[in-house]
C-alpha cells in the first residue's frame, strides 16, 4: 500500500477527537508531501535540524511537533516555528523554551514528559518533579508558554499487560491534573502510542497518538 493508503487507512479507525502525528524523522520530503497531499498536517520529528530543513521547504500550513529529547542549547533553532513540543523533561529545558518563545514573541505549547516505563533509557518527569514544576512561583510567572498536556512513552515489550499498565498510569496522572488550570496550563492532550501500540493507548484514554514506521514503511 502506498503512504496515502496506509494513512487514510488508519485515519478511518480513529475517533474525531484523535490527533494524529505522522512521524516522518528520517523520510524525505517527497513522501511527507505524499502524506500531505492525503490531508495530513501534523508531522512529528525527533532532530531539530530535519525539523527546520523540512519546515522551511514545505508548505506553512503545516503543524511541526518535536517529538525527540530536545537538549536546551537547541530550542532557538526551533523557537520560530514549532508547534508542540512533546518531550519536555526538566525545568531547565522548559525555561529555555519560555526564554526562546519570548524573543520570537511566541507562546509555545508543550507535553510534559513522564518516566512511565521500566527502562532507565527512557527520558521523563516523575509524579513529584511534575507535581513541583507546576506549583512552583518560577513556572507561574512563564508567560511564553502553555503546557497543554502530558506524554509518555511505554516499555518496549511484548507484554501487553505491562504496557497497559503503563498507559493507565499515566492517565491516572493526568486525570488527577485537571484540577489545576492556570493561564500557562491548560492540559487537553495525553500523547502516548506509537506503531506497535497505538490501539492499546487509545483504550486506555490517549487523545494523540504518534505513527511513523505504519504510515511511511519501515527506517
Amino acid at each position: 500500500m502506498s503512504i496515502a493508503e496506509n494513512l487514510l487507512s488508519i485515519k478511518n479507525t480513529l475517533a474525531e477527537q484523535l490527533t494524529l502525528v505522522a512521524v516522518s524523522k528520517t523520510k524525505p520530503i517527497p513522501d511527507l508531501m505524499e502524506a500531505y497531499d492525503a490531508g495530513q498536517r501534523i508531522f512529528g520529528e525527533n532532530k531539530i535540524q530535519e525539523m527546520t530543513e523540512k519546515w522551511e521547504q514545505m508548505p506553512k500550513d503545516i503543524q511541526w511537533h518535536m517529538i525527540g529529547h530536545v537538549q536546551t542549547n537547541k530550542v532557538k533553532f526551533m523557537a520560530e516555528f514549532v508547534s508542540l513540543i512533546h518531550g519536555v523533561d526538566s525545568f531547565k529545558l522548559l525555561n529555555e523554551i519560555n526564554k526562546q518563545a519570548l524573543k520570537n514573541n511566541r507562546i509555545i505549547d508543550c507535553l510534559l514528559q513522564m518516566h512511565i516505563a521500566e527502562e532507565e533509557t527512557k527520558f521523563g518527569l516523575d509524579e513529584d518533579e511534575l507535581n513541583a514544576i507546576l506549583a512552583s512561583l518560577e513556572f507561574a510567572e512563564m508567560k511564553n508558554i502553555r503546557i497543554t498536556g502530558l506524554m509518555g512513552m511505554a516499555t518496549f515489550t511484548e507484554n501487553q499487560d505491562q504496557i497497559k499498565k503503563e498507559f493507565l498510569h499515566l492517565k491516572s496522572i493526568f486525570d488527577k491534573l485537571q484540577s489545576h488550570h492556570s493561564e500557562n496550563c491548560q492540559l487537553n492532550t495525553l500523547s502516548m502510542g506509537m506503531s506497535g501500540d497505538y490501539k492499546l493507548a487509545i483504550e486506555c484514554g490517549s487523545t494523540m497518538i504518534r505513527i511513523g514506521s505504519s504510515i511511511f514503511g519501515g527506517r
